[in-house]
């Protein structure tokens, strides 16, 4: 088995005899030697011991005065690092209090939809993300299929290419155009085949496919490929078997998942956003309003989700199609929501 995403925090978790993720004292203290709360030189005393204490026990109870209470917290010198502290000790008590990560993860979206926000930083969302579709993955060998699954937690470039449809990493991307060759930066990235398109202020990296999806490991953690998602390129009906897998994992219900050229369907009855944008235009499309040009060329990808069983759907819409699409925003960056997945299928019970 070929190693990738060793930086994930996959590999600090257990897993129970239900694939469930079992949260460990290492998997917390790897998150207090983090930038954001590692102590540095202007640290006072009171959050050096803070943050001595929960290396040695990181379960245990600290008071952070959300509820009133005056709280450890409140000793802290820094306000930054009174927001820093009480942002990660939401976070793991919402891990300590969940039976497993991924239930942790479903939580934490189930209880923003009530509240109208989450409250936990989007990074480290991002990263349960990534370490749950890296539980899924765990045994692949297949490069091609991980560049996908990238789509999971981390933003992309899009570039609208002769009607393909080809992302790159958008931090990647970013780091390049602000280092057009100089500097350590640009040699590292110039070793991985990136080239700057004169006068674009792009980034053109190199494509993976089949042939060269070998070439992805020992390379997983510079996210230096693009990848075509195409209606009909193998990437694009990989993309559609990790929601399948996704679904369920998560949720517990089979389903199938193919792309579409287009939708074309009069008894059209239910749709799912796999980002803001593409929700708004589902929307627009689902009332019949018409999309303008450029609306339409963002649009990335169509997909169709049909239940292998009608009894995990919600009756009133049993048998039908539930149509799914990608889209970039006006800037030309998709940012993926797979909490949508689980939220707004049409759900028996739901």
């Amino acid at each position: 088995m070929k190693p990738f995403w060793v930086h994930s925090g996959l590999a600090l978790l257990d897993a129970d005899e239900h694939g469930g993720l079992q949260v460990t004292d290492a998997f917390l203290r790897a998150y207090l030697e983090r930038p954001e709360l590692a102590p540095v030189d202007e640290s006072c005393d009171a959050e050096r011991a803070l943050h001595a204490s929960l290396l040695a026990a990181p379960r245990r109870p600290v008071a952070t005065g959300d509820r009133g209470e005056g709280g450890e917290l409140a000793a802290l010198a820094d306000a930054d690092a009174r927001e820093n502290w009480r942002l990660f000790l939401r976070f793991r008590d919402r891990l300590l209090a969940a039976p497993n990560l991924q239930s942790a993860y479903v939580a934490i979206f189930a209880d923003a939809q009530h509240a109208g926000r989450i409250d936990v930083p989007p990074l480290f969302v991002e990263q349960l993300a990534q370490i749950i579709v890296h539980h899924i993955l765990a045994d692949s060998e297949d490069g091609l299929l991980l560049r996908v699954a990238e789509l999971w937690f981390r933003e992309q470039r899009v570039s609208l290419i002769d009607q393909r449809v080809v992302l790159a990493d958008l931090e990647t991307v970013e780091a390049r155009n602000r280092d057009p060759g100089l500097g350590n930066l640009g040699r590292l990235l110039a070793q991985a085949n990136v080239k700057t398109r004169a006068g674009a202020g792009e980034v053109d990296l190199e494509v993976i496919d089949r042939a060269n999806a070998a070439a992805y490991f020992g390379r997983d953690e510079r996210h230096d490929f693009a990848v075509e998602i195409t209606h009909g390129r193998v990437a694009s009906a990989m993309l559609c078997d990790l929601v399948r897998r996704w679904v369920g994992h998560l949720l517990g219900v089979p389903v199938r998942v193919a792309t579409l050229a287009a939708i074309d369907d009069v008894r059209w009855r239910w749709h799912v956003g796999l980002d803001a944008q593409a929700s708004l235009l589902l929307d627009k499309l689902y009332r019949e309003e018409g999309l303008a040009p450029d609306e339409h060329r963002r649009i990335l990808l169509l997909m169709r989700l049909d239940f292998e069983r009608l009894e995990d759907q919600d009756p009133a819409v049993a048998g039908k199609p539930v149509y799914l699409a990608l889209a970039a925003d006006e800037a030309g960056v998709l940012r993926m929501k797979p909490q949508n997945l689980l939220f707004n299928l049409p759900l028996r019970g739901h």
